[in-house]
């Protein structure tokens, strides 16, 4: 390559004194080698981040997609969308990938990390390679990654003291598998806010399904046999699936049957009825995202805690006062 140690040596530790076309010699030479180059000097290489999504059928996906890349694309970061498909790539096998692409960093929003029982191993490899991760919504705990939250205690809370100004006392819970950690907490807060009201949220009054309009319908099925006058749902697709289940009782939502979701994701307002939901900030914290990702990337301290967001609860028409 033609230059001294001491050249390799300011360009490793991002000294001044080199010119801009030796310094790119010395880190393609790394490349060709094989060496893994310095943190602070990954995005010289690649300026490629990761972006691993569980699904693109919940339109929450593509919206955080949209404001992760608009954020990174403002860094001069270039986003490699890694959606799951059933039987298709895995999570595990996009961090193979991503890794074999020597990427600056990865932000996953919504996916394992979510998962008590989930595989972890993956998120272990990240973390001894010291690449850059953002986790978006809840992660199990000893996954020492920075993360971006939205209040699931707060969103139930909002959701939940609305259907009771409306004067509803069997309200039902439609949530994720038993594992999933956001599902965990807001079933907790929703625990807390009946005891406030001095009453105990049964088992009875709580159903969990899979993340989609079926499971959402079949949840609330149940829940309406058991005469639930409103529900509260984890996401939008699964109280689109708690409106259907009402109609196919010939149930009218809101006159007889109130739903909230969780999201506001595009559309919502275009449903019919337009959906009550508790919305998610989006944007801000797409933006937050990809502020602690940067800041890992310039080698920065960032606090493997979570940050919290506050959600916004969205009154439209698919609740109103508890039938008499």
């Amino acid at each position: 390559m033609g230059v001294s140690e001491a050249t390799v040596s300011r360009v490793l530790n991002g000294k001044p004194g080199v010119s801009q076309a030796t310094r790119q010699s010395v880190l393609t030479a790394l490349d060709v080698l094989g060496y893994e180059r310095p943190t602070q000097l990954r995005g010289e290489r690649a300026r490629l981040v990761g972006l691993v999504l569980p699904e693109l059928q919940n339109p929450i996906f593509p919206a955080l997609a949209e404001a992760i890349g608009g954020a990174l694309a403002q860094q001069g970061l270039t986003p490699v969308l890694c959606t799951q498909t059933k039987g298709g790539v895995s999570e595990a096998d996009y961090v193979d990938l991503l890794l074999q692409q020597q990427v600056s960093g990865v932000v996953f929003a919504g996916g394992l990390f979510a998962q008590a029982d989930a595989p972890h191993d993956h998120y272990r490899r990240l973390a001894e390679r010291k690449i850059p991760v953002v986790l978006i919504n809840a992660s199990i705990e000893n996954l020492d990654f920075p993360g971006i939250s939205c209040d699931d205690a707060v969103a139930v809370e909002q959701a939940w003291r609305h259907l009771v100004s409306l004067g509803h006392e069997s309200i039902g819970l439609v949530l994720g598998p038993a594992d999933h950690i956001p599902s965990r907490r807001k079933l907790a807060a929703a625990r807390e806010i009946a005891r406030s009201g001095g009453r105990e949220l049964s088992d009875e009054w709580v159903e969990r399904t899979m993340f989609s309009l079926e499971g959402g319908q079949a949840a609330a099925t149940r829940l309406l046999d058991r005469g639930a006058t409103a529900i509260v749902c984890a996401s939008d697709p699964l109280a689109l699936g708690a409106v259907r289940a009402a109609r196919r009782r010939g149930l009218a939502v809101p006159g007889e049957v109130s739903v909230v979701g969780y999201d506001d994701s595009a559309f919502m307002n275009c449903t019919e009825p337009p959906l009550t939901t508790v919305r998610q900030p989006i944007e801000a914290m797409g933006r937050a995202a990809v502020e602690l990702l940067c800041a890992q990337i310039q080698g920065g301290e960032v606090h493997p805690g979570e940050l919290l967001f506050e959600p916004e609860l969205v009154v439209r028409g698919s609740t109103a006062q508890a039938p008499r």
